[in-house]
């Protein structure tokens, strides 16, 4: 005696070994043996044999007709071999019957499955509407086919060169155009964005990189939806100074600028003032969601997306000519010691008489202008000899707030390494197309502005950072355990020593317009001022409140990104330039095992022949072929400069060790987290403060 049966969706057939009321000891072609519910038993047969049965049935079942068998099928629940007498005939054999099964089986669209064997045909329209989804996901598959076929012969199909980015960086799996490329890849062996660039999809490199950020961050576009800058209600005092900010030209989210007072006195004062957008943007309003989703001002060469509406950014920024709404921390030092007497937080508006920049001063501003008095320099501007003696004082305090932050860290910034500013000048308003001339620039740092404004930032986020804590007000602070290596800089609710900067402790205060961090710090820190000791009550975030972690949390991840993305463009500019210019071969130092860092451009690069060099070792390498997809360039040693580095062992400050060399979709690029440290790091157009 032979059954078949059905077991987890499949039909077998063996010989009955054994027998009870409830089961059955089947022995399969195979040898193997089963044991089988008597309910899943569905036909008993004594000849053929079962795999020649199975084998018959398959064959009779591709031939029945599935549109004439739902019309002999009964109304109500029938079994299969009711189906087969109907079909074929009243005497249809064994075979036939399993036949019927098998095909009822694969057609559910036909008829549904009431059990065991037993089946009901489906409705009319129900049969109708799946088979025409059917049609539909043959044509689809054909479509698919012809798409994949396009791919391999070299050519982009339309419809899949406006999926690209989609089907490369955020894909779904199920849409046709990603199934082409999936498929052509699987049909030429070759990796889909190695196929896309094959096929002619990819059209320019920048906007791979640019569409592929906004399809990750601002997926619904870098605009802003119609929303006013609100009104500052406070009546607030003007501060009896003359302020002046210092950024550089393309800065149009100037946050600080500097004053001072009693030049010729015993004590002088020193006015940090901030822009004040949190005098009128209050907590949950539409622009707080808006900030608080951005979290960030993005840089880029060439371009920005600003973490506010430009129209709101204009209301608040400290442009010159202007009484302009701040928070100004006021800093007492001795004249003569320059050590702090006392500090004092005011909510003022405070008269700007100018906005000084740096890429049109820093050529002009040098260390013996501002301390020799007696020294004539007709080349300084205008605006900046008329703050000779403000700008003096600063350079001078700026020095002696440096050297005490060393003494504190244990060891002094050495920051040998330039920087590099980015200019291009053919970008429109919409950013760069990718193809214009790019201009890479030397930017000292520690330069005397540079040093300035940081110095004097660094003091203000400690000074306030340490006096909302004295007095119990929350706020987001930026710590760093011990500069030994692979200690990072971390972000908290606490008040905590940064070793890096050699402060107490350090809150992000200095930058509103461009940083939700600062945005929420200047909150607390109104509340402070207002309130005093009792602010722990008024302030917006209370001790402990579950929504600054929140914050901290998303601004870590998107300032992560955003830093990440203006590496990969810097990088991208920077093997533009070198095209550009023809360079072939070029200086480098070694700075870790395989990996050098260009003398004159910011660009670190894989090194053959560089793996028995040790550290510091200069060299001169022959470039290979740029890829600006996936940015990746190497270099081969020619030469070797010089017998012995200097020191071969010696680290540079800002050197973690972090720099990568990425594939395609992690991208290529040199980072180094010192821009907190040494603020002269911060973007060209960007807020120099740290």
């Amino acid at each position: 005696m032979f059954v078949l049966f059905e077991d987890a969706g499949k039909f077998l057939a063996g010989r009955v070994l054994s027998e009870t009321d409830a089961s059955a000891q089947v022995e399969l072609e195979s040898g193997k043996r089963v044991k089988v519910k008597a309910a899943h038993v569905l036909l008993r047969f004594e000849k053929p044999q079962p795999a020649e049965l199975l084998r018959e049935a398959q064959q009779v079942a591709e031939g029945i007709e599935l549109d004439l068998a739902w019309e002999f099928a009964p109304e109500e629940e029938f079994g299969f071999a009711d189906l087969a007498r109907e079909y074929f005939s009243a005497q249809a054999g064994f075979a036939q019957q399993a036949a019927a099964l098998l095909r009822l089986f694969e057609a559910p669209h036909y008829f549904r499955r009431a059990g065991k064997g037993r089946f009901r045909k489906a409705p009319a329209e129900i049969v109708q509407q799946a088979l025409a989804a059917i049609e539909k996901k043959k044509q689809v598959q054909a479509q698919i086919e012809a798409w994949a076929a396009e791919l391999g012969a070299g050519s982009c199909p339309p419809a899949i060169r406006e999926q690209l980015y989609r089907i490369l960086f955020k894909p779904d799996k199920n849409a046709p155009e990603y199934k082409a490329v999936v498929e052509a890849s699987r049909n030429t062996h070759t990796a889909p964005l190695a196929l896309l660039q094959k096929a002619g999809a990819i059209t320019s490199p920048y906007q791979f990189h640019w569409k592929r950020f906004l399809l990750e961050y601002f997926p619904k576009g870098t605009g802003f939806p119609p929303l006013a800058a609100p009104a500052i209600k406070d009546e607030l005092p003007v501060a009896p100074v003359q302020a002046f900010s210092v950024d550089d030209s393309s800065t149009t989210e100037i946050d600080d600028a500097l004053s001072v007072q009693g030049l010729g006195s015993a004590t002088v004062t020193v006015g940090i003032h901030i822009a004040a957008p949190a005098l009128a943007i209050a907590t949950g309003t539409p622009l707080d969601h808006l900030a608080r989703q951005r979290l960030s001002t993005v840089y880029m060469p060439g371009h920005k997306i600003t973490m506010l509406p430009d129209d709101v950014v204009q209301a608040y920024t400290l442009l010159e000519g202007r009484d302009c709404p701040a928070v100004s921390l006021y800093v007492q030092f001795d004249a003569a010691t320059l050590a702090v007497q006392s500090s004092e937080t005011r909510l003022e508006r405070v008269p700007i008489a100018v906005n000084l920049r740096h890429d049109q001063l820093d050529a002009h501003l040098t260390e013996g202008w501002l301390e020799d008095a007696a020294l004539v320099a007709d080349d300084v501007p205008a605006p900046a000899a008329r703050f000779r003696a403000e700008l003096s004082f600063l350079f001078r305090l700026a020095k002696h707030l440096k050297a005490q932050r060393e003494v504190a860290r244990g060891k002094p910034e050495n920051f040998s390494r330039p920087d590099y500013n980015f200019r291009v000048p053919g970008a429109g308003e919409d950013g760069p197309a990718g193809d214009e001339a790019v201009e890479i620039t030397v930017r000292r740092r520690g330069a005397p502005l540079d040093l300035m404004v940081s110095e004097a930032m660094i003091l203000a986020n400690s000074t306030w950072g340490q006096w909302l804590s004295d007095i119990g007000v929350p706020g987001i602070y930026r710590s760093q355990a011990s500069l030994a290596p692979g200690v990072k800089v971390r972000m908290g609710t606490k008040a905590a020593p940064h070793a890096g900067l050699g402060v107490k402790c350090y809150a992000w205060s200095t930058s509103p317009l461009r940083r939700y961090t600062d945005l929420v710090n200047q909150w607390q820190i109104i509340a402070a001022a207002r309130h005093g000791r009792t602010a722990a009550l008024a302030a917006p975030f209370k001790p402990k409140d579950a929504e600054l972690f929140s914050i901290i949390s998303a601004f870590d991840a998107a300032y992560a990104a955003y830093n990440g993305h203006q590496a990969g463009m810097e990088r991208f500019w920077t093997l533009r330039y070198i095209l550009q210019q023809g360079i072939r071969e070029l200086e480098a130092t070694v700075f870790k095992e395989g990996l050098a860092r260009a003398d004159t451009l910011p660009l670190v690069l894989p090194v053959l022949g560089a793996a028995d060099l040790p550290r510091g070792s200069r060299v001169r390498l022959k470039l290979g072929e740029i890829d600006l997809i996936t940015l990746d360039v190497a270099g081969t040693v020619l030469q070797r400069l010089d017998s012995v580095p200097e020191d071969a062992t010696a680290s540079e400050e800002g050197d973690t060790g972090d720099e990568t060399i990425a594939g395609p979709i992690a991208i290529a690029v040199d980072v180094t987290d010192t821009t907190e440290e040494n603020p002269s790091l911060a973007p060209a157009g960007a807020d120099a403060s740290p």
